[in-house]
Formats: C-alpha cells, structure tokens, sequence
C-alpha cells in the first residue's frame, strides 16, 4: 500500500457519540477511552495540516453530539452531518460533503467498528475511494472491533494506526520537528512518544 497523502486525506468522524461509547459489557473500558483521545488527537493534528473533516451523527437525540473532545479539535465551521443509516454513503448530503472536499482518501475515525464505520467504509470503497480505517481511534464493544476491521480490510479497505497516519502526513523530520514546535499539544499521540 502507497503512503497517505496528506494533500489527497479527508478526515472522517462516524459516530463518535456518547450513545455508541458507552455501550455493551465494555462501558467506560480503557479501550473506549483511548479510542476517544486517539480520535480527537488525529482531529487535532488533521485541523493543523488543513486536512478536512465530515462529521456523521447517527440519531443525534438518543445517542448525543458528536465527543466535544474531537469537536473542539476540528476546524471552526466543521458541523455534523445528521446519518439516518448505517453506511455513509447512502446519504445523499453527507456524500456531497465528502466529494466536495476534493479528497480521495478517507481517513475514517469512529463507531461502532463492526456496524457504521464498516457500512461507511464498504459503501466509500464501492464509489471508489481510497479508505484508511485508523485501528486505535474506531471502537465497538469486545469481538466486535476486530471483526469489523477484519471484514474492512477483506473488502479492500486499509487498516492503520494514529501513529501511522500522522507520519504519512508529516514524511520529513524536519516537518515533524516543526510541526511539535508549533503545536505542543499535539506532540505525541495519547499512549505514544514521538
């Protein structure tokens, strides 16, 4: 697989809601939790380096607004897209925003692994985009995480790691020295020592 372009990357945040988090025997586990700060660190760094983001909230009102942890890290304006189903693809305005973005790989963050980001990732894959599934900021209960990036990956979708993208979009040393001096916060991803 080609390295992540940063010029051709889209960030896309599927359903990173309190109402998906907080369900199933893993409520309130560490991997839910990193999952969240990994997500709103690649927020973060994606709003640093102009990649753009979509935002998806499935059932808004029984699920809550997307984690104001990846919220505030994304670009002023960034607004969620309401996702009445499970893959993103189907809805006409949420595609929209991802073709406008002139971005042909996407970049997929989120909930539940095994449901939304899958249907999401197969029906981006299906209308020809590159997709890159980052493995520690997506989540579903237990099994269920790893059976949705196994069936992601058999449809040809990729998967990787936060740590992972951030060098593909970074490539140089002196890019990655500059880009901590300029954003501190943003030095290392939760868990990690760049």
């Amino acid at each position: 697989m080609p390295l992540i372009e940063r010029s051709d990357s889209l960030l896309v945040v599927v359903d990173a809601q309190p109402g998906f988090y907080a369900r199933g025997a893993d409520r309130g586990s560490d991997d839910e939790a990193g999952a969240r700060s990994v997500a709103a660190w690649l927020a973060g760094v994606a709003t640093a380096l102009d990649v753009p983001a979509v935002v998806t909230e499935e059932d808004p009102p029984r699920n809550g607004s997307t984690d104001a942890a990846i919220m505030h890290r994304l670009a002023p304006g960034t607004r969620a897209h309401v996702k009445p189903v499970f893959g993103l693809a189907d809805v006409p305005e949420i595609l929209a925003a991802v073709k406008a973005t002139g971005r042909r790989t996407t970049v997929i963050v989120g909930c539940e692994t095994d449901v939304c980001v899958t249907q999401s990732a197969i029906g981006l894959l299906d209308r020809g985009f590159r997709v890159v599934v980052v493995s520690d900021a997506t989540f579903s209960p237990g099994a269920m995480h790893e059976l949705g990036l196994a069936r992601i990956r058999d449809a040809g979708g990729e998967i990787s790691h936060a740590k992972a993208v951030y060098y593909d979009w970074i490539r140089t040393l002196d890019a990655a020295i500059r880009f901590e001096a300029e954003n501190p916060d943003l030095a290392s991803p939760p868990g990690f020592s760049l």
